[in-house]
């Protein structure tokens, strides 16, 4: 799968969300859990003071994920 393909897909996640489903979302575009990109948003936040800004970042310009047509 192309690089450009996968962050074409990338959403925010309806199911797997605490907050936003930023983490969610990156989850399940990327070969990373859910889990470890709440650590590393949290650690990022914590040294580097950075987290929470490129975390509501993603929440405003992520789209949301689009329901899946359920077949009839």
């Amino acid at each position: 799968m192309s690089e450009q393909n996968c962050l074409r897909r990338l959403s925010k996640s309806q199911k797997d969300k605490w907050i936003g489903g930023v983490c969610g979302g990156l989850g399940i575009h990327t070969p990373l859990p859910s889990w470890i990109w709440r650590v590393i948003f949290c650690i990022a936040f914590l040294f580097f003071c950075t987290g929470l800004f490129i975390y509501i970042l993603l929440w405003i310009f992520m789209p949301k994920e689009t329901p899946k047509e359920q077949p009839l």
